[in-house]
C-alpha cells in the first residue's frame, strides 16, 4: 500500500485493535512520511525525541489560525506554557506542594480494595466500567474537589473534549468541533463557578488552592482557570484507564507475566514501565514547525502539520531490543508513555502510583481469569488507545 496513507489507515477505526503493523511500515518508510493531505509522520524514536525538544516545534494550535481562545498549556509554547504550567503545578507538587501525591497513597489503597471486593470467582466484570474508569476518576475528583455525585456530568463533557483533539487525515470536523467547544464551555463554567464557592472558604483541594493563592501575581485568570482545570480533570484520569486497562489485558494474553508479578509484586513499578513502552495509552501528538526544519535529510515546511507516533517509537528496533516482546524485567524503558521534553506529563507520579496500585490489587483476581472477547470493542479515538469495555471472567 501507498505510504502516503499510512494516517488514513492507522486512524481507521478498523486498526484500532492492532496498530503496530502500521507502525511497522511507517518506520520502513521514514523517518519521515509525507501523508496525501500534506501532513508528515514521523514514527522512529530518535526523531521524535529531537522533535520533542526542538522550540521551532509549536504545540499551539493559534500558529495555524485555528483557535483563538487560549488553549490549555498542554497545548502552548514557551514563555506561556511553562507560566501557565508552573502555576498549575503550585497546589499538585514539588517544590509548593511536595506531599500532595505521596498523600494519596493511603485513599487509592482503599479505594482499590473497595471496587475488588465485589470480584469473585465466577462472576463476569468489565475491567473499565468495573474498575479502570472509577478508580482514577475518583481520584481526580477528589483532589480537585469536585462532588462525586457530579462525575456523571464529566463523562459525556470528557468524551465531546476528548474528540476534538483526535488526530486524523483532513475531514469535515465541524460538528463535532462545536459539539467540543460546547463541552469546554460548559465544563468551564461548572469548575470556575465551584472553585469561586471556596474563594474565601478554602478546603484541601486544588480549586481551592487556585483561587485562594495570595499573591497577585501568581492567580489565574478565571479563563485560565477554566482550561487548566478542565486539563487537570481530563488528563487526570483519562490516560490512566487506558493504562490500566491496556495492563490488565496484556497480563491476561500473557499469562507467565502474570503469574510472574503474582509472585514477584516487586516487579510491579518497572512491568507498569514496560507498559507504557509497550501498549502507552497515548499513541500520538501533533506539532506544528514555526519554520521550515529538516528532519533525516526531509524538510518540512513551516505551518505544516506534524504527527509525532509515539507508539511507535516505543517500538522502534534502533531503540529498544526486541521492543515488539513485553517484558516486565526490561531494564531500559525511556519509552514516551509520557511525552518528553517540556511538555513531560507532570501527572506522570499519580499515573504510576494508580498503575502500580490498580494491577497490584487486581493481579490476585485474574489468576484463572479468562478474557471474553479478544481483541475487545475499542474507543474510536486513535490518539488516546485503549479498549473501551474488557469483559473478563473470573
Amino acid at each position: 500500500m501507498d505510504s502516503d496513507s499510512l494516517l488514513a489507515r492507522i486512524t481507521d477505526y478498523e486498526n484500532r485493535p492492532d496498530p503496530y503493523p502500521l507502525y511497522v511500515e511507517l518506520r520502513e518508510a521514514g523517518p519521515v512520511v509525507r501523508q496525501a493531505d500534506g501532513s508528515y509522520l514521523i514514527g522512529t524514536y530518535h526523531e521524535i525525541a529531537a522533535l520533542l525538544h526542538d522550540p521551532r516545534m509549536s504545540a499551539d494550535p493559534r500558529t495555524r489560525g485555528e483557535e483563538t481562545r487560549t488553549p490549555p498549556f498542554l497545548r502552548l509554547d514557551d514563555p506561556e506554557h511553562h507560566r501557565l504550567r508552573t502555576l498549575a503545578m503550585r497546589p499538585f507538587g514539588p517544590p509548593h506542594s511536595p506531599g500532595r501525591v505521596d498523600a494519596m497513597r493511603g485513599e487509592i489503597a482503599r479505594l482499590t480494595k473497595e471496587l475488588t471486593e465485589p470480584f469473585q470467582a465466577g462472576r463476569q466484570i468489565d475491567i473499565v466500567d468495573d474498575f479502570a474508569y472509577p478508580l482514577p476518576v475518583t481520584v481526580i475528583c477528589r483532589l480537585l474537589g469536585v462532588p462525586r455525585e457530579d462525575e456523571p456530568l464529566f463523562q459525556a463533557w470528557t468524551e465531546a473534549v476528548v474528540a476534538m483533539a483526535d488526530i486524523g487525515p483532513e475531514e469535515d470536523t465541524t460538528e463535532r468541533d462545536q459539539a467540543g467547544n460546547q463541552a469546554r464551555i460548559e465544563m468551564g463554567r461548572y469548575l470556575v463557578d465551584l472553585a469561586e464557592q471556596r474563594r474565601g472558604h478554602p478546603s484541601d483541594d486544588m480549586l481551592s488552592a487556585f483561587v485562594n493563592e495570595p499573591d497577585p501575581a501568581l492567580r489565574l485568570t478565571q479563563e485560565e482557570l477554566a482550561e487548566t482545570t478542565i486539563l487537570l480533570f481530563i488528563a487526570g484520569h483519562e490516560t490512566t484507564v487506558n493504562l490500566i486497562t491496556n495492563g490488565v489485558l496484556t497480563l491476561l494474553r500473557q499469562p507467565e507475566h502474570l503469574d510472574h508479578l503474582r509472585r514477584d509484586p516487586d516487579l510491579l513499578p518497572r512491568a507498569v514501565e514496560e507498559l507504557l513502552r509497550y501498549e502507552p495509552p497515548v499513541h500520538m501528538r501533533e506539532r506544528i514547525p514555526l519554520a521550515d526544519i529538516e528532519v533525516a535529510g526531509t524538510t518540512i515546511p513551516k505551518g505544516t502539520s506534524v504527527v509525532l507516533v509515539l507508539a511507535s517509537g516505543n517500538r522502534d528496533p534502533m531503540r529498544f531490543h526486541e521492543p515488539d516482546r513485553f517484558d516486565p524485567t526490561r531494564p531500559d524503558s525511556e519509552h514516551f508513555g509520557f511525552g518528553s521534553g517540556i511538555h513531560l506529563c507532570y501527572g506522570a507520579p499519580l499515573a504510576r502510583l494508580e498503575a502500580q496500585a490498580a494491577l497490584g490489587a487486581l493481579i490476585p483476581h485474574l489468576g484463572t481469569a479468562r478474557l471474553v472477547q479478544d481483541p475487545p470493542p475499542y474507543r474510536q479515538n486513535a490518539m488516546l488507545r485503549g479498549p473501551r469495555h474488557l469483559p473478563v471472567h473470573l
